[in-house]
């Protein structure tokens, strides 16, 4: 159905797309390309909510050599009027013979009406071509529109022996430069971060995007300068609001959410004073219910949450089956028996009760390996 040189042309929309890894939030990462007579005539990528569409940037420089090419989309043109017009009608207006997309718009606006709208032009299309490719750009993405809930990776630092920090709680560092800068990577393409107040107590992280090398280049270069650097919104769970309004994840660039379960008039105030956004969210004894949180983020737009805290509230993640990646960066060192452990969840009794997970990648970062795994 696909030819070689489909195939050639859409492996570049892909590769147009992923630049947009860090700054299309809330909406997909969307590349494209215009063919004509065997030669690219345009080709663009989505950069930013409320900017021009991929489709419109690759037409926008093709101009008349539009009419009678060929567009390679990574994600369905969309159909309906959001900030943007619909793609779908500029191409038919621009004149194109042929739509290729590699996958299908989850969002039930578009769900096929843009492939549609191209057909009853008297456009021929086709869709399918790297779909694996053009689905791993977009979990978050893809995961709200069906599921109606954030893409949801848990990050963890690790020992050799499974162990998270020292019984006194000290934890600084037990992964290398690089395992961190590649957790910048891992936050600058998440919509949220969710961590807990026991973190934020005893290591008083930010959990902000710093501008390092990789991210200027991308950011400068389509938005302008590292100061409009995107930064996820910080999220932390305080059942009780013990967060000094001091400390660095408040006061940081961005927004920062503070999701308690008990009403403290005078905490709360001395919060949003000092700049956060402080709601209630239904609670137990052991914490936040996690279910509503995710329906809040999710009504929020969040695409990608990452969760960067210690053993307990990760377990408690895994433990509801609410995770769909555990990253493990794993450090060439032992921290002894003593140390905290990887994750926080109760004692099982057998075999049959242990949490099934999946391999999915496998590599080095520096001195360390990072694992990738999937629910079973």
């Amino acid at each position: 159905m696909f030819t070689r040189l489909d195939h050639q042309y859409m492996a570049r929309a892909l590769q147009l797309a992923e630049q947009g890894l860090y700054t299309t939030d809330p909406n997909p990462r969307v590349g494209c390309v215009l063919v004509r007579d065997g030669e690219i005539v345009g080709e663009g990528f989505h950069a930013r909510a409320g900017e021009p569409h991929a489709e419109r940037h690759a037409m926008a420089e093709a101009g008349d050599r539009a009419r009678g090419a060929t567009a390679y989309v990574t994600l369905e043109p969309c159909s309906h009027t959001g900030r943007t017009g619909p793609c779908a009608d500029a191409l038919v207006a621009a004149g194109v013979a042929r739509v290729v997309v590699a996958m299908e718009d989850p969002n039930p606006q578009v769900a096929g009406n843009g492939m549609q709208t191209l057909a009853a032009a008297g456009i021929e299309t086709a869709s399918g071509l790297l779909e694996a490719d053009a689905r791993a750009l977009n979990p978050g993405f893809i995961s709200r529109m069906t599921r109606q809930r954030p893409y949801l990776r848990i990050k963890i630092a690790a020992s050799v022996d499974g162990r998270t920090a020292m019984a006194s709680g000290e934890s600084q560092w037990i992964t290398g430069p690089a395992a961190r800068e590649d957790v910048q990577r891992l936050r600058a393409r998440s919509s949220a971060v969710i961590t807990g107040v026991g973190t934020v107590l005893a290591d008083r992280p930010s959990y902000t995007v710093r501008p390092q090398q990789w991210a200027l280049t991308d950011y400068q270069q389509h938005s302008g300068g590292s100061d409009r650097v995107r930064q996820p919104l910080r999220v932390i769970l305080d059942r009780t609001l013990q967060t000094p309004p001091g400390v660095p994840v408040v006061s940081a660039p961005g927004h920062c959410l503070l999701v308690a379960g008990e009403q403290h008039p005078g905490r709360q105030n001395a919060l949003e004073s000092a700049g956060a956004e402080v709601m209630l969210l239904p609670a137990s004894g052991s914490g936040i219910d996690l279910q509503q949180l995710l329906i809040e983020l999710n009504r929020r737009e969040c695409n990608e949450v990452l969760v960067e805290c210690g053993a307990t509230l990760a377990g408690a993640f895994v433990r509801e089956g609410l995770f769909d990646e555990l990253i493990v960066y794993m450090a060439p060192a032992l921290l002894g028996s003593s140390a905290r452990p990887l994750l926080g969840l109760p004692q099982l009794a057998s075999m049959s009760e242990k949490v099934s997970l999946q391999w999915q990648d496998v590599r080095q970062v520096g001195n360390d390996l990072r694992l990738t795994l999937v629910p079973a």
